[in-house]
C-alpha cells in the first residue's frame, strides 16, 4: 500500500468514456506498445494451448492482459512475471470473475498485477476474490462457461497425448488434426448403463481428442475401444495406459468400464490442477441435485459420430 505522504498516481478509467476522452497524442504513444501487447497476449493463450478464438474463457481478460504486458514491458518476461500473470489469468477464469460488468475489475487488475509482478506482497483483487468450489465440476457441460474451457486449457497444458496417434496438442497438430472435446465413456454406453446425463456430460468425461479418434470410439464401450485402437495403430497396452494417464484417465478403471472409479478419479486429478493454477485451494462443498432433464448443451462440439453414438 501507498503511505499517504506519497503522490497519488491517477485513477485508471476502462469505460467507454474514457475511451472517448482519449487525446489523438496519447494514442499515437500507446499504439505500438498496445498492438505489441496483443502478440504478447497471443503468445501467452499458446502457451497455455489456447489455440482457437472460440477456446479463449473470457475475451474481455484480454483487455487488462493486454495492458499489463505494455506496461510492464520487457518486466513481463521472467519466469516469476509469467508465473504471476499466469495465475491472475486462472484465477479470473476459475473464480469465473470476467462474466458480468468488467470495467471496474479492469480498472483494479492493471495496478494490482503490476505492482504485485514488481514484488509487492499484496496480491491482485482478482486472485484474493477468486474461489472455485469443486462441486462446479458437477455442472460444467457448456462449452460456452469460460471455466470448462479453462479446464480444456488446462488438460492439453498438462501435456495430453492423442489415443491413437500419440501426438502432443501442439498448435499444428490441433488445427490439422481437428482436435475437440469428445466423451471418453461414450454417450450410447452410459445411456445403457443408466449413468446420469449430469455425470455422462460433464467435462470429467470429456478430453481433447482428434476427430478420426473419436469416429474409432463410436458408442463402444471402453474395454471394447482401447484394444480396438491399440490393434490398429499398433500400440502396446502399456504405452495405451500412458496416453490415458497424459488425460488423467486411470486406465484399469476404462479397461474394465469401472464409471464410478473413473469418474471419481478423474474429478480429484482435475481439482488437484485447477486449484495448482489458481495457487490457491478449492471450496469443497457438496453438489446439488439436478433435476433430471440436466442436459449436455456442448452441442456445437458433437461430431455426426457422437450424435449417433
Amino acid at each position: 500500500a501507498r503511505g499517504d505522504s506519497e503522490e497519488r498516481l491517477p485513477g485508471v478509467g476502462c469505460k467507454r468514456k474514457d475511451m472517448l476522452k482519449l487525446k489523438l497524442e496519447d494514442y499515437l504513444a500507446w499504439a505500438d506498445m498496445t498492438e505489441e501487447a496483443y502478440r504478447k497476449c497471443a503468445q501467452f493463450l499458446h502457451q497455455h494451448r489456447i489455440f482457437d478464438a472460440r477456446d479463449i474463457p473470457y475475451k474481455t481478460q484480454l483487455v487488462p492482459m493486454a495492458a499489463i504486458f505494455a506496461i510492464l514491458g520487457h518486466e513481463a518476461g521472467t519466469d516469476g512475471a509469467r508465473e504471476k500473470i499466469a495465475r491472475w489469468f486462472w484465477c479470473g477464469v476459475f473464480g469465473e470473475l470476467y462474466g458480468g460488468t468488467t470495467e471496474s475489475r479492469f480498472a483494479k487488475d492493471l495496478p494490482d498485477v503490476v505492482e504485485w509482478v514488481r514484488g509487492s506482497d499484496v496480491e491482485p483483487t482478482t486472485v484474493r476474490d477468486a474461489l472455485f468450489s469443486a462441486s462446479r465440476l458437477y455442472t460444467m457441460r457448456s462449452r460456452l462457461s469460460a471455466a470448462y474451457k479453462g479446464v480444456y486449457a488446462l488438460l492439453m497444458t498438462e501435456g495430453s497425448l492423442d489415443l491413437r496417434t500419440g501426438m502432443p496438442i501442439e498448435i499444428h497438430t490441433y488445427f490439422d488434426e481437428r482436435m475437440d472435446i469428445h466423451h471418453l465413456f461414450p454417450q450410447a454406453w452410459c445411456n445403457a448403463h443408466y449413468i446420469e446425463r449430469g455425470l455422462r456430460d460433464s467435462i470429467v468425461n470429456k478430453a481433447a481428442l482428434t476427430v478420426h479418434t473419436n469416429r474409432m470410439i463410436g458408442g463402444a464401450a471402453p474395454s471394447e475401444y482401447i484394444p480396438r485402437i491399440e490393434k490398429s495403430a499398433g500400440i502396446s497396452r502399456e504405452r495405451m495406459d500412458l496416453l490415458l494417464a497424459s488425460h488423467l484417465a486411470d486406465a484399469s478403471a476404462m479397461r474394465a468400464d469401472d464409471f464410478p472409479t473413473f469418474f471419481e478419479k478423474r474429478r480429484g486429478a482435475l481439482l488437484e490442477r485447477i486449484e495448482k493454477a489458481m495457487g490457491k485451494p478449492s471450496l469443497q462443498d457438496i453438489p446439488a441435485e439436478e433435476p433430471e432433464e440436466a442436459v449436455d448443451d456442448d452441442a456445437e462440439t458433437q461430431t455426426l459420430s457422437e450424435e449417433t453414438e
